[in-house]
Parts: structure tokens; C-alpha cells; sequence
């Protein structure tokens, strides 16, 4: 492993550690109660501009498989970005739930029989955020606010539907949910399934948005 991918996976690592702790202290430990979702937007994106010129800011395996399918993402670095992720992911969590908080009890959540509901959730929302990913970070040179954007949009995903799916919209941050026992490891198919399916099917929507303005932009 070359010294600039490992410099990239840290990077991701350090991203997504703060973000899921982040998401487990405020929102799951409910230390930020109400304002929960805006703790978040803020640490996804003040971690983004930290990170952004190093990784590109990824913190988030959907975004990074879809970045890899797009070609913006090397094959050398995506497995690297995606271990940092779910490994950073497990450690935010533990660390949320044994050092900050003091092992409260944390209860499974029950989906019951909102499977439809909470597996739109995530696809919308991890699309939400993709598309948006795709069109202010790859497209727009010198974009000042991608990190606002970025962030902006994780806080609305939180508000909108987090009482709904949990508003993961991120498989790192499923995995947290599952090993501090916040969601049922049988359940967890009902977020990897349309988060992979929302960022994957973002790209494909950008390359259509792209081409279309393309040819537009010709006449």
C-alpha cells in the first residue's frame, strides 16, 4: 500500500469515526435531543472540508462503490476506503456507547411492519445524497460550499425520515447502529439493500442529468 493510500484511508477513517460517534451520542444516546440531525449535518460537513483535498471525503461505503462504478474512485483505493469506513464505523460506535455515554441501554428498534417505509427512506435519501455529492464535488470546480451542501443534506435526511429508518443513508453508520445494538443485525438488509441501490442508481441519474446538459449546451 502506497503512503498516499494509507495517508487516504486515515483520512476516511478520522471522517467516519467522528461522524458515527457523532450520530451515536446525539442522536442514539440523545445527548443533542431535538437538534440531534443538526450535530450531525455540522460534523459531516466541517470533516468534509477537513478531508475533502486528502480522500475526497467519502465517509460512507455507498458513496465510495458508486464512486468506483462512475471511475472516480481507483480500484487500489476503494477496498482501502472501505475498510477505514466499516472499521471506523465499529470503533465510533463502541466509543460512543462504552466511553462517552457509560454503557446505557440501548433497544433494538422495532421496524415492525414498516419494512416498504423504512427501505424508501434510504433509498431516497442515500440518492438524495449521492446526486448531490456527484454534482457539487466532482462537477463544480472550486465550489466553496460542497461541504454545506454535503452536510445540509445528511441534516435534512435526519429530520425528514430518521424517525422512520433510523436516517442512516450510509453503511458505516448501519454497522455502528448494530454493534451498539440500536438495530437487529436481521434487519440490516433493509438499509444495506436500498443504500447501495439509491448511490448506485444517483451516478446513472448524473450521467443522464450531464449528458442531457451536454447536449444542450451544443445547440
Amino acid at each position: 500500500m502506497s503512503s498516499t493510500t494509507t495517508a487516504k484511508g486515515l483520512a476516511e477513517f478520522i471522517g467516519t469515526l467522528f461522524l458515527t460517534l457523532t450520530i451515536f451520542t446525539a442522536a442514539i444516546a440523545g445527548s443533542a435531543g431535538d437538534f440531534a440531525p443538526v450535530a450531525i449535518g455540522m460534523m459531516l460537513m466541517v470533516m468534509v472540508y477537513a478531508v475533502g483535498h486528502i480522500s475526497g471525503a467519502h465517509f460512507n461505503p455507498a458513496v465510495t462503490i458508486a464512486l468506483f462504478i462512475k471511475g472516480d474512485c481507483s480500484k487500489d483505493d476503494a477496498p482501502v476506503y472501505i475498510g477505514a469506513q466499516v472499521l471506523a464505523g465499529i470503533v465510533g460506535g463502541l466509543l460512543g456507547l462504552h466511553v462517552l455515554t457509560g454503557s446505557p441501554e440501548i433497544t433494538a428498534q422495532d421496524f415492525g411492519d414498516t419494512t416498504v417505509a423504512v427501505m424508501a427512506a434510504e433509498l431516497l435519501f442515500t440518492f438524495a445524497l449521492m446526486y448531490v455529492i456527484l454534482n457539487v464535488a466532482t462537477e463544480q470546480d472550486g465550489n466553496p460550499f460542497y461541504g454545506a451542501s454535503i452536510g445540509f443534506t445528511v441534516m435534512a435526511g435526519a429530520f425528514t425520515v430518521g424517525a422512520i429508518s433510523l436516517g442512516s443513508f450510509n453503511p458505516a453508520v448501519t454497522g455502528m447502529l448494530m454493534v451498539t445494538g440500536k438495530m437487529a443485525i436481521a434487519d440490516c438488509w433493509m438499509h444495506f439493500v436500498p443504500q447501495l441501490i439509491g448511490a448506485v442508481a444517483a451516478v446513472y441519474a448524473h450521467k443522464i442529468t450531464m449528458d442531457d446538459n451536454s447536449d444542450t449546451s451544443e445547440e
